[in-house]
């Protein structure tokens, strides 16, 4: 048997010896939180839809999918409640890691606005379910923009145009719940898609931005 020369074996073990356990920051820790959240909902969106004959991306509003589609139901129902509750906890660790409520603020309404939908199926009592999509809508919209505080150009460019792009399709959406959408072809679902398709697109990016940051605020 062959004897390692001397010295090889401290020199091939070394870098296990210098490797240090760190504690990922609060920006960590909130990015994580808001990927698996978007990622997740994004995944079983396509899901719930792939999974309800009949169902239309024009013709259909998203909510459908958790009230009018029994197969679908539960996945849609159950993903959405998970992404507020990890939205919930990124606005926590956002406001630990840059003590700037204006934007954890945004965030953990965005999330009391997931919680909502989820939990109140389209067509509840009160109109729960319209109240807290808007609320969704308005507040990630709002979110995408003060986040570009936040960034670099170009990301910083790229969140306030994609949260403008969200507000500004809700305001043709409510006036006429959709009419705008049917009007150029796209249809309500179409329509509604513009509003959640690029803050979900930006929430992703900057979910990645932050797992990549350090925390300014003391905490």
């Amino acid at each position: 048997m062959s004897k390692i020369p001397t010295g090889f074996e401290a020199h091939l073990f070394s870098p296990i010896r210098h490797v240090r356990l760190t504690v990922p920051s609060n920006c960590s820790k909130a990015g994580a939180l808001l990927f698996v959240g978007s990622v997740q909902f994004g995944t079983f969106l396509m899901l719930a839809e792939a999974v309800s004959p009949g169902y239309s991306l024009q013709l259909n509003y998203i909510s459908d999918l958790g009230s009018t589609f029994p197969a679908s139901a539960p996945i849609f129902n159950s993903s959405i409640v998970l992404f507020g509750a990890l939205v919930l906890g990124s606005a926590y660790y956002l406001q630990r890691a840059f003590g700037w409520l204006p934007l954890s603020g945004l965030i953990a309404f965005s999330g009391i606005g997931l919680l909502g939908v989820g939990l109140f199926p389209e067509g509840s009592s009160f109109a729960l379910h319209d109240l807290f999509s808007f609320l969704t809508f308005l507040f990630s919209g709002l979110a995408a923009v003060v986040a570009a505080r936040f960034q670099r150009a170009p990301l910083s460019c790229f969140s306030v145009i994609l949260g403008s792009t969200t507000l500004a399709a809700m305001i043709l959406y409510v006036p006429g719940t959709g009419s705008f959408g049917t009007m150029i072809g796209i249809g309500v679902g179409g329509l509604e898609r513009m509003i959640v398709y690029p803050v979900l697109l930006w929430s992703i990016g900057f979910s990645g931005h932050l797992i990549g940051m350090e925390d300014r605020a003391s905490t």
